[in-house]
């Protein structure tokens, strides 16, 4: 008992000296709003915390009409015209069938049914019974049910089990109905992960995928959790698959970045090393990611799920003009890592993003000195 004791008195003197290292270096923290000392944010465009859209990482008009669309006349077929018309093996399809599928699984939280009143998300339903062979119908509904497992039920319960089970069964259906269409094997990664696939089940899944999209940055994101050592892997085995991911990425590809993806995967609970975030992995990292971004499609829709890392990374490391410069982008959403790990999204963002703010004056930036 004395040792843990001990043990105890130790960390806890790191951490004090951890924090006077910081102050001694002009580490910056945050102040109540309306302290003499305290940055604005606001100053610079940003969106008040209120109005961040936790929905997305990143704006898409189309979907965000025809999700008010859907939900406001409970019509299914504007969501299933907006699938049909958007590119199977490309990734805006991928997010716009998460976002449809969130939709569904959120209406059905907020309104989970009673005697005599009408359940949330039945749209869903009536477009499965209304059109069986439509295929972007069967990949929401597959991935409606991925996310109510993970929303509703504990993985390792028979509760848990039951839903995955039947996300596998609409997944092979999804996937009957559209033979070159990579989604449904990409909504099966999370179903492999959740009921624990064997590695040699995990990678023929892989191989469907690489035959249909071998590019597709959404894929790799949902694989690598797989292979982590929270889950099925270890940090060895993330870290090999993505630098192998980005060691093969062809020009334009953010597939360059998915390194600082499994560093963030495998971040030590307790910190208490300062430079940390100055390490060479995570600088490494960070730099590819940067790269990554600077040559991708200025279109392309992952390119928010990067930004907004890159943003958790850099006011990590103190970099703040760095940090500025991703938030000019993305401000407006948050509906990425790492925010979305947050009870409240909105929240952690504005938190990061006063904190980059604050940052980048201490130095002597201003709004002015800001490129956009």
């Amino acid at each position: 008992m004395e040792i843990l004791w001990v043990l105890m008195a130790l960390v806890m003197l790191g951490f004090v000296l951890l924090q006077l290292s910081r102050r001694r270096r002009g580490a910056v923290g945050l102040v109540e709003p309306g302290h003499p000392d305290a940055a604005d944010p606001a100053n610079y465009g940003f969106a008040r915390e209120e109005e961040l859209d936790v929905r997305m990482p990143g704006p898409d008009q189309d979907l965000l009409d025809v999700l008010d669309l859907v939900q406001r006349t409970q019509d299914y077929r504007g969501a299933q015209q907006l699938l049909a018309g958007t590119e199977a093996e490309g990734e805006r399809r991928w997010q716009r069938v998460q976002a449809f599928a969130g939709a569904a699984s959120l209406e059905l939280r907020q309104r989970p049914g009673g005697v005599g009143e009408t359940p949330g998300g039945q749209w869903l339903r009536v477009w499965r019974a209304e059109a069986p062979k439509d295929a972007g119908g069967a990949a929401v509904h597959a991935e409606f049910l991925v996310q109510q497992a993970w929303r509703t039920a504990t993985p390792g319960t028979d509760e848990f089990r039951i839903i995955m089970e039947e996300a596998k069964t609409a997944c092979g259906e999804a996937a009957l109905l559209a033979p070159g269409d990579p989604i449904p094997y990409l909504v099966e990664l999370s179903v492999a992960r959740g009921l624990g696939y064997s590695r040699e089940e995990f990678e023929q899944l892989w191989l469907k995928i690489l035959d249909r999209a071998p590019n597709h940055m959404g894929a790799h994101l949902a694989a690598l959790p797989y292979w982590c050592e929270k889950w099925h892997g270890s940090r060895e085995l993330a870290y090999s698959f993505a630098e192998a991911a980005a060691a093969r990425a062809p020009r334009g590809s953010l597939l360059a970045a998915m390194p600082l993806f499994a560093v963030f995967e495998h971040l030590p609970e307790v910190n208490l090393v300062s430079g940390f975030y100055q390490s060479e992995v995570v600088t490494k990292a960070v730099h590819g990611a940067l790269h990554a971004v600077h040559s991708a499609r200025p279109d392309d829709p992952m390119q928010a799920h990067v930004r907004h890392l890159l943003v958790f990374f850099l006011v990590r490391g103190e970099r703040w003009a760095e940090a500025m410069n991703q938030l000019t982008v993305i401000d407006g959403h948050v509906g990425a890592l790492p925010w979305t790990l947050s009870a409240d999204p909105a929240a952690e963002f504005a938190v990061y993003r006063a904190l980059a703010v604050a940052g980048y004056e201490a130095n002597g930036g201003s709004p002015a000195t800001l490129p956009h």
